[in-house]
Order: C-alpha cells, then structure tokens, then sequence
C-alpha cells in the first residue's frame, strides 16, 4: 500500500442517495457516457479559459476528449486534457453528492465579459455518479493545470473511496471505468460511437474513439442552432434537417433564431415539407430536442404542445443546469418560458407563411388536421390558430379561411356554418345544404378526425357564432330564398306529423315541417341544446350513449311526403312508411339504417312488385 494512500468516507448525503442516483435517477443508462463526456468538454473550456487570465499553460491545440476502451481488462477509459482536479477538488467534487465544481466556477465568472466566458456544459456531482450503473468500480486520476502534483480518487461506490499521489504527464483527467458483467456493450467502439453521437454530437469539443489503434472523431462538434443564420447554407440547414428527424425531402419550414434577454436560447426548427413515412398521428409527444450548452438532454421535454407535434429541430438553452432527470425538468419554471416562447414563434411563422394561398396549401393537407386539435385543446392560444385553419367550403374551389368566409357572409346571416362527415365527397351532396344552397348560405365542409370536436370549443370567430347546419332551431328567415316557380305548392301535413310522431317515438324526437329542402323528401337534425349529428354518430360508436334523439324533419313540397300526407288524411297506416322515412334520412348522413338486413329485404321487396 502507498505512503499517501488515504481513505474517506462518503459524505452523509451520498450514502443515502447514491443507490438513488444509480438505479433510479436516469431514464437511459447509456445517459453515463453524456455526463462524463460533459465534464471533460467542460474541463478543456475551463482550462482555455483560465489560460487567458492567470498563470495557466493553454491546452493543446488539438484537444480532445479521448475514449479508450480495453476488452482485454474490461476498462473504458475517458481522458481530458482540462483543467484537471488538485486533491482537494477531487475529494469535494467526487467526495460529496451533488457538488458542483462547473457551479462554483460559475459564479466566479461574474464579472469576466461575455465574449471571454467559456461555455460550460460539463457538471461534477450527482452527473459524475451516474459512471457506477455500469461500472463495479471508478478511478479518477487528474492533475490540475498549473500544479506538479496528480492524485488518484478511486471508490466502489459503496460508501468509501481512496485518494493516491500519483504522477501524470500532463495536466487533465483520466476516468477509468471497470465495467460490470452486464455491460459488455460499452467495450464496443461501434456502440461507443453511437452514444456519443446520440447525447454529444453537437458540443464544440472533438470527442474521438480509440479502435484497434486508430483514433476517430465521433462527433461533428459544431452546433449549426448557435451560428448566425448569416453563416449557415440552405445545404447545411438540409443535412441537419435530414439527420435531426431521420427525412429524406427538404423542409417546407426553417426556423433559426436567438432569443435574448430574461430568457436566453438559441432554437433550430423545421416544418417538414411532407407526411413522415410513420404517421404522426400514432405518437401524439413533440420531439423537439432539448440540448443545454450543446449537450443532447432529452426529446421528450415536450418544449411543443401535441397540436404543433410535426415540427422538428433543437432548443439549446444556457438557462437550465444539465439536470440529471427528465422528469425534473418538467417542473422548472424556466422550461415553461421557453415552451411558451417557442410555441408563439411557431404560430408567428404560421401566421407569415399563411399569406401564400398555394404554398400554404401543401402545408395545410400534410398537418391542418393536427393543427385543428390546437382549438380543442389549448384554450389561450386558439385564437391565434383559428386564423390558420383551411376548409373545404359549398361556395368556393379550393380551400378558405375563417376570416374569408366572414367576409362573404350574405347580409342578415348571422352565424358562420359547418356541417362535419366521415366522406370528404359525400358532404357536398349531402341534403343538409339544400336551403342555404337555396338561400346562397355559404357552409364549410369539414372531414377530419378531430372536425366533431374543436368546433364547438371555439364556440366564435370574429364575433360570429359557428354552428352546424345539422343542429335544429337554425332561423334562416332572414334571408330569402330564389323563387322557384316549378316548386310544389306545401301540402297539409298535420295528420301525417302527428301519426309519423307516434310510429317512431323511439326513433326520434320529434318530427316537423321544414323549409330548408329542396329536393329531399326528409333530413334528421339534433336538438339545438345537444350534439350535432356528426358527435351522436361518434357517441354510439364508442358505446357512450347516442346524445339524444334526433329529429326527423319533412319537405311538405315533396311529392312522397304530399302522397304520404294524403294517406294520413285518409286514416290510413303509415308505420312502415315512417320507418323507411328514418332510414333514408339516416342513409343520406352517411349512417346506417336502424335494421340494415331488415331494410334490404324491404327495398328488395319493392323492386320485385315493380313499386
């Protein structure tokens, strides 16, 4: 045993915590090799920096971060050129959970300029301990630049460790890594180069792997979010765009600023310019990266809500520690600014880019669907996102906004009107339209996924209430039809509403005269209070219940309904024909009739007695 040989014990704190920050802390235990690649950048920013200000030998000018890993006695090993550690460092930075020498460095950068502040992503503490998920023992061998004197700090992790005078060449640290059993994987140079590409591709430190003699450089080590747009290519932009969310095409969309001020962070986004090959829709999460002073956190801080889930790229902040955890970083106060930043930026750009008709277009049919969930979910910004909508629309080719339709509103019209379906086709043929087709009532025609829901959570545009034509109580008598000479004279009706109301009293809820068909002898409509048309079909789908009864509504200028009038009046049955009512008007909605086999045989009988 050496003279200097010297055993400590962990300070209170790591005992209780360092099987936490093992076995629990991180999601990913790859996540070791980010922590210690992070510190070591750190040490060589640390190490230029003092250069310029005290007695310090600069580090080499080829500096790098060097991982070495060695089969034949199971060590990976991770070597720095940096500031290196003096021995009380190692035992105050090593020695104690949570202590940071990248934070107290830090705070004794307060009054150096900003130009000549380094950028410190590394962070000794709990970061430091994550190297024992993968490894049953870890010795830390560092010499601080400026000093003659190298230490070795070496633990199992099981409330001790050592300290040992030692001689090294050169200033900087070496981490060496005695792996587990069950981490063979990281003795790989291929698998090595993976993590590091994955969690440090993009820090400005080179950060090279030594295989079979050979020395590779893993990393690209240029942040392409933190250069001026000035000094990035269209072809650059490209590339990254290609490698940050695996695509083939070029984006429709790019995004690269700086936010300065209270907040700090620099952001690279993209728009894609088509679907991605696995639906969005499958993965609700936004996967925008979250890097803290160029190191890859996580892709899961969700730094966009779900609706804006098809945006792609970085946000690398200076504003948040390199926190160890995941789920921690839900919480901090500092997240939410920027989500909140970012998310106004996107809309923005939305905003500009809308005012080109055609480009706009191929933007809206790859993601408008998504888009339309914004209205459904996030109360404080759909007003910012109702202008962005497109729709199908009864008066106009192609697609329309909102504020264009309000602008064609007919005077007198009081609401803005849609009718939601499943059939994209079928919807401009549907009976619903013929009195505002009548009355020159523009509709919009909506058939999306999420078209039964934000509609109603948007509840107005432009003071204008929007409501669906399929709602009953809609009051179009302020706004005259074309007069139609060929059109029947209303036959009396009474007798035939009040025997239909008792044939289908478990069927709707109620029956009634309407003037708003043309050509349809009937249309179903819901309640005014209740869900249209459209949402009752979705309810019984799921099982939840109808929403209610609909209510069956007849064209007394139609000739069946005139012929069935005169049967009612006459005293004669009308059951069967009430029923074939309902199912017509259910079959016009695109729905199913109440008893599909039943009606078949009806229809099949019909057309046999040439009826």
């Amino acid at each position: 045993m050496s003279d200097t040989l010297e055993r400590h014990e962990f300070g209170a704190e790591v005992g209780r915590l360092l099987d936490l920050v093992v076995h629990a802390l991180y999601s990913d235990r790859e996540i070791f090799l980010r922590e210690l690649v992070a510190n070591a950048a750190d040490a060589l920013d640390r190490r230029r920096f003092e250069a310029l200000t005290q007695s310090v030998s600069a580090p080499p000018a080829d500096a790098k971060v060097t991982i070495t890993p060695d089969k034949a006695v199971r060590t990976l090993t991770i070597s720095d050129p940096g500031i290196g550690m003096t021995k009380s460092e190692l035992a105050q930075n090593l020695g104690t959970i949570a202590r940071s020498g990248t934070r107290a460095f830090s705070q004794s950068l307060g009054d150096a300029k900003a130009e000549d502040k380094p950028s410190l992503i590394g962070q000794f503490g709990v970061g430091f301990y994550s190297a024992f998920m993968v490894a049953d023992r870890v010795t830390v061998t560092s010499r601080r630049a400026g000093s003659d004197e190298a230490w070795t700090w070496a633990s199992d992790g099981h409330g001790s460790y050592t300290l040992e005078q030692v001689t090294r060449d050169e200033p900087g640290t070496d981490i060496v890594l005695h792996l587990k059993e069950d981490a063979d994987e990281y003795l790989e140079s291929y698998r090595l180069d993976h993590v590091v590409r994955k969690w440090a591709d993009h820090i400005t430190v080179p950060v090279a792997i030594v295989s079979e003699g050979k020395t590779e450089t893993a990393n690209q080590g240029t942040a392409l979010w933190r250069k001026s747009k000035s000094e990035v290519t269209p072809e650059q932009y490209t590339e990254f765009y290609r490698h940050v969310g695996m695509n083939f095409d070029e984006p429709w969309a790019t995004l690269h600023w700086r936010a300065e001020g209270a907040l700090e962070f620099s952001a690279l986004l993209f728009i894609p310019g088509m679907k991605p090959f696995q639906a969005v829709e499958g993965e609700r999460a936004s996967k925008v990266r979250l890097h803290v002073r160029r190191m890859f956190i996580t892709d899961e801080a969700e730094l966009l809500p779900t609706w804006l889930r098809f945006v792609q790229g970085v946000v690398d902040t200076e504003d948040l520690p390199l926190n160890v955890s995941r789920e921690m970083l839900q919480a901090t106060p500092v997240l939410t600014k920027i989500r909140r930043a970012v998310t106004g930026r996107v809309l923005s750009e939305l905003g500009t880019r809308a005012k080109d008709t055609e480009g706009y277009q191929s933007f809206w049919e790859n993601f408008g669907p998504i888009l339309k969930e914004g209205i459904y979910e996030d109360y404080e910004r759909r007003g910012e996102i109702a202008p962005l909508l497109r729709f199908r629309s009864s008066a106009v080719e192609g697609w329309t906004s909102l504020p264009d339709y309000v602008s064609r509103m007919k005077d007198g019209q009081e609401a803005i009107y849609y009718l939601v379906a499943d059939d994209a086709d079928a919807l401009a043929a549907s009976p619903q339209l013929e009195g505002f087709r009548a009355r020159g009532i523009e509709v919009l025609l909506l058939s999306d996924h999420v078209d039964a829901f934000w509609p109603e959570q948007l509840g107005r545009f432009d003071e204008k209430p929007l409501r669906s034509v399929t709602q009953g109580g809609l009051d179009l008598s302020k706004i005259a039809a074309a007069e139609d000479e060929a059109a029947e004279a209303p036959a009396p009706v009474d007798a035939l509403i009040a025997a239909l109301k008792a044939a289908l009293a478990k069927d709707v809820a109620d029956v009634r005269a309407t003037d708003r068909l043309v050509e349809s002898a009937v249309v179903l409509s819901a309640s005014g209070s209740g869900p249209d048309l459209q949402m009752q079909r979705l309810l019984r789908r799921a099982g939840r219940g109808s929403g209610g009864l609909p209510i069956l509504e007849i064209n007394p200028r139609h000739p069946l309904i005139a012929s069935l009038g005169a049967r009612a009046e006459a005293g004669e049955d009308v059951t069967e024909a009430a029923g074939t009512l309902v199912d017509l008007a259910r079959i016009q909605d695109g729905d199913t009739p109440r008893d599909p086999v039943g009606f078949a045989r009806k229809v099949a009988a019909a057309l046999a007695s040439g009826a």
